[in-house]
């Protein structure tokens, strides 16, 4: 087992640089197998979930090689299966992006039901609503989501919830469906923009990503491409939020700051002074951290993905604050082990209510999913004396050296192997 050890205490100061968006770089991988061709990506962040997806397409005939740091090849010129594995897409929720890649490339796709964090109910019925729009037949069995077509023809969907991942997958299924598709109540994320971009390379017409309303002009044969990953604004949040509570002054390096506008008005309320800096963006804190009420909301709202870390930050507010869960309703498994470190903080229905305490202390904690690992963290960083934080398969899905990267700014942590 593995434990990441951290002695509380530094303040982070210093500059660094995130990997590429994990989420992006799941969809887009994906989306290079719609392609009978090669295509490279860079800025691909070498975290667990990364590595999972390259072994289920590898499964399905995708050759995927790393040729330098954050440079990854395809080669997707032979889709020799159409039956994702089971134990390797129960581990993640992107897996189900492969459903739709087979659907438009080959006509058939057996993909399990997919697993991940377990933060509450993210069903499949979005994306199999929008498989048989597109005239696909679809059924749930034995675990699976199996369906096939004759051919899919395009279509007008309503996407519910403004779902990401169904917005993703049906941009996948639609670049390979000759005609156009509409997909209103589209999720606005920066990563479905990163998608659209990459399938636009790819010989798609995709307009309108990163509004509520996106049309897909598809074609029947796609090409492979080139296409570097934006910035990653979850990982970068979670250092920004970082240099806040342990009253740091950190820059995170070539970040598009109004992937983040949400986070650092909040950052601002908390006390932090935010600078847009043509480097990146720049966080320092040096005073007392104020209490802050949000609400996570779909983007270009507060992240339902920071929501962990920057509950971590207001353990130290001096205040009542309160966070409201809007996306996912079992979000609250970070709760328990900020109580082990001290933390007064309690759940009321959809909120998080916290108080702040003068202090942490350190404790043994677990990552119970990836965000709540990195809110274990943060709580580690500005506790008196020693955390040690288990479970780090968790932290290591969406995270790319995070120890190294803490080490930078001057942060005493360590891994441990028992």
């Amino acid at each position: 087992m593995e434990r990441l050890v951290i002695e509380g205490g530094a303040r982070l100061q210093g500059r660094l640089r995130v990997a590429g968006a994990k989420n992006s770089s799941l969809a887009i991988i994906v989306a290079a197998a719609l392609a009978e061709d090669r295509s490279v990506i860079e800025n691909v962040p070498h975290c667990r979930d990364i590595l999972t997806l390259i072994e289920i397409l590898g499964a399905l005939g995708v050759v995927a090689e790393w040729t330098g740091p954050g440079r990854l090849e395809l080669d997707a010129r032979h889709i020799t299966s159409h039956v994702a594995p089971y134990e390797l897409c129960r581990q993640m929720r992107a897996s189900v992006y492969t459903a739709g890649m087979l659907l438009a490339r080959v006509g058939r796709a057996e993909v399990p039901l997919p697993g991940g964090c377990v933060i509450g109910s993210r069903p499949v019925d979005f994306h199999i609503r929008g498989f048989e729009a597109f005239g696909a037949r679809v059924v749930t069995e034995h675990g699976f989501l199996k369906a096939e077509t004759p051919g899919l023809a395009p279509a007008t969907y309503y996407v519910p919830r403004t779902s990401m991942g169904t917005t993703i997958n049906l941009m996948l299924a639609a670049s390979r469906t000759p005609g156009v598709t509409t997909l209103q109540n589209a999720a606005r994320e920066p990563e479905v923009v990163d998608t659209a971009v990459f399938l636009s390379l790819m010989g798609a017409r995709v307009r309108g990503a990163g509004t509520s309303t996106v049309t897909i002009e598809g074609t029947p044969k796609l090409r492979g491409a080139s296409y570097t990953v934006r910035p990653d604004r979850i990982e970068a949040g979670t250092y920004l939020i970082a240099a806040a509570a342990t009253h740091g002054d950190v820059l995170v390096e070539d970040l598009i700051s109004e992937h983040v506008t949400a986070l650092l008005t909040k950052l601002a309320d908390a006390g932090a002074t935010v600078e847009l800096d043509p480097a990146g963006v720049h966080v320092r804190a040096d005073g007392v951290l104020r209490p802050v009420d949000l609400d996570t909301a779909p983007y270009p709202g507060f992240a339902t993905d920071l929501h962990p870390q920057f509950a971590a930050l207001l353990t130290i507010a001096a205040g009542r604050s309160a966070v409201r869960e809007t996306i996912f309703e079992n979000r609250f498994g970070y709760v328990d082990e900020l109580r082990r470190m001290g933390a007064d903080i309690r759940v009321d229905g959809d909120t998080t209510i916290i108080t702040g305490v003068p202090h942490l202390s350190g404790a043994p904690v677990e990552a119970v999913d990836i965000r709540a690992g990195a809110a274990m963290v943060i709580a580690g960083l500005v506790a008196q004396g020693e955390t040690a934080v288990t479970n780090l398969e968790n932290l290591d899905r969406g995270y790319d050296g995070l120890e190294e990267k803490l080490r930078g700014l001057g942060a005493n942590v360590r891994r441990v192997r028992d």
